[in-house]
This record gives structure tokens, sequence and C-alpha cells, in this order.
């Protein structure tokens, strides 16, 4: 059962490539389980993030879904705005919308990627809140052009959704801080780096900070550690270092990396207290210990990464961050 005294949000994370007929059972098995939050993604070339979210809210009852993140370039935001308010009309309170750049090679691969992608965020993110409180816009910024555009008072939602920004660069977070109801900080995310994001975003109100983590637990630390370490391969390559740079061994990862072949050879050679720090990865207390310091970092919102051939049966393990 959940712990009582437990103040912390947990959530997971629905994998991209999870086979389409074990989604909805991986979502309720979420809910039974007491997670707080399932959390689908919207990665080029896997599954749309509104239609997972929209499938996910109504095969459950009360656990609230995350969307991370939808990138700006991909919709209209006045179109993003009927999906969005249909969503929380239908499920009111349980969803929360992410908006980002979008990895930049991706939106530049199908034409998306703006000159000035801080601006486009800006705009879209200040619109799309309009919007869904039910405002006429007239307006022609740089990207976004609205010429009267207002939601009918028959499709506003009563509760408007938290709308968060999927942001990673310095100048990114201090905009999340700006326009944003709370960042989200993809994986990995150490205590060190959640504090230096929220240096940077420096909101002036309340501000949620999400944070997404490669999560694996066992009552054997090595057998965790070991599961976890292939969820790192990426965190060697130059898009990552904003999440490594606060690290002590940051310039240790980064001449590791460069001395290997592949990201293979990385993650295998990484020593097990990189992983250790780089994952929500041990025991159960352990894990409960890594999620604790988080929040005292300054995390609102911990969402879990399942790792292994079966996520879905790796979710009874992870639930034991939520037991006393």
């Amino acid at each position: 059962m959940r712990s009582p005294a437990a103040d912390r949000t947990v959530g997971v994370l629905l994998p991209r490539d999870l086979p389409a007929d074990r989604v909805l059972p991986y979502a309720r098995r979420a809910e039974e389980l007491g997670f707080d939050a399932v959390w689908v993604v919207e990665d080029l070339g896997f599954h749309g993030g509104i239609a997972q979210a929209a499938a996910v809210l109504a095969s459950t009852d009360r656990i609230r879904v995350g969307i991370g993140l939808l990138p700006a370039g991909a919709r209209n935001v006045a179109f993003a705005a009927l999906e969005i308010a249909s969503l929380a009309q239908l499920f009111p309170g349980r969803i929360d919308v992410t908006v980002g750049h979008g990895m930049p090679h991706w939106m530049r691969s199908v034409g998306q990627w703006p000159r000035s992608p801080l601006t486009f965020l800006r705009e879209y993110v200040d619109a799309l809140r309009a919007l869904l409180r039910g405002e006429l816009l007239q307006l022609r910024g740089k990207y976004v052009h609205l010429d009267g555009v207002q939601l009918d008072r028959s499709a506003l939602p009563d509760v408007v959704p938290d709308i968060l920004a999927g942001v990673r660069g310095p100048k990114s977070l201090a905009l999340a801080g700006e326009v944003a109801d709370g960042t989200v900080l993809a994986e990995p995310v150490a205590p060190e780096y959640a504090r230096a994001a929220l240096g940077h975003i420096a909101a002036e109100g309340p501000h949620r900070l999400v944070a997404y983590n490669i999560a694996s637990v066992d009552a054997d630390p090595a057998a965790a550690l070991a599961a976890a370490r292939p969820g790192l391969e990426w965190i060697g390559e130059p898009d990552w270092h904003a999440h490594i740079a606060p690290l002590p061994f940051a310039d240790e990862l980064v001449a590791l990396r460069a001395g290997c072949a592949s990201r293979e050879e990385f993650v295998t050679r990484m020593p097990d207290g990189w992983v250790a720090r780089l994952a929500v990865a041990g025991t159960p207390a352990e894990a409960r210990a890594r999620l604790d310091g988080l929040r005292t970092a300054g995390v609102t919102d911990t969402v879990l990464a399942p790792v292994g051939p079966d996520p879905l049966g790796a979710l009874d393990s992870l639930a034991a961050v939520l037991d006393v």
C-alpha cells in the first residue's frame, strides 16, 4: 500500500515501443498498483501522444495522464487546443500537457524547426493557454498567427490542465519559468541536475518539476544496477551534456565516452557508482532514498521508466517504492 507519509508524486513512463495490445493493460496495472500517473511520449516514428493519452484515460478510473511532450512545430496551436480541451472536458483534472521544441534533428527532418525556437515556444504556450481559457485571440506573432480564433463555450474545460514545458537548455529553462506551469526534464535527472535546472527556471510562483529517470528495483542491488545500465547508453551523447555537467564525475564521463567506439561499449564500462547516481536503481529502500533525494532537490513529480524485455512485469517491482 502507498505510504500515508509520502508527499511525493510517483508515476511511470509508458515505453514508446510497447506493443499496442499491452498499452492499456500497462496503464491499468499502474493504476492498480497505486502509481499517481502514467506519462506517454510522442517520439517521431512511434505513437501519437494525444491518441495514447485518450485511450489510457478512457481505460482507467483515477490515474493522471501526462503527455510528454507535444512538439510545438507538429501542430497548429488552435487545433492542439481543440484536442487538449476535449481531453480535459472528458476527463477533468486528470490530464497534464507538455509542450516543447522537440528533438532538433526530428523536427528538421519534417521541416518544422523554426529559426527562433524560443520565440516560437513562447508564442505557442501563451496562445495555447489563452485558448483553453476561452479567450478570443487576434494574434500576429512571429510564428503564431490567429485571426479571431476562440473555442466555443461548449468546448471549454472546467479544469484547464497544466501546460508544462519539456526543455533542457538554460535559455529554454528560463522561458519555462516565465510561461509554463512546470518543466519536464528528460532522463537522467540527478539531484544536482534538478537543482541546476531550477536555478535557470527561476519561477516567481509555484512551478512543477517533473523528472524522468530510468528505474530498476530488485532485492539484489547488483541485479537492479545491471538491469538499469542499458537504459543509460545515450547519456554520453552531446544532447545530454546539460544532464551530466552538474555532476562531480562529468569530465570523466565525457572522457570515457570519447574513448569508446560505441554507446554499448560506453555503457558497459560505466562504473556502478555512476549508474546508481543516474538511475533510480537498487533495493526498494535505496530507490525510495533516491526519490527522497530528488524531492529534496525540488522535484515535484518523479516518473520512472522501466527497463528490460517486460515493462508490464517490471511495474510490480517498481511499485515497491510506493510501500512503507
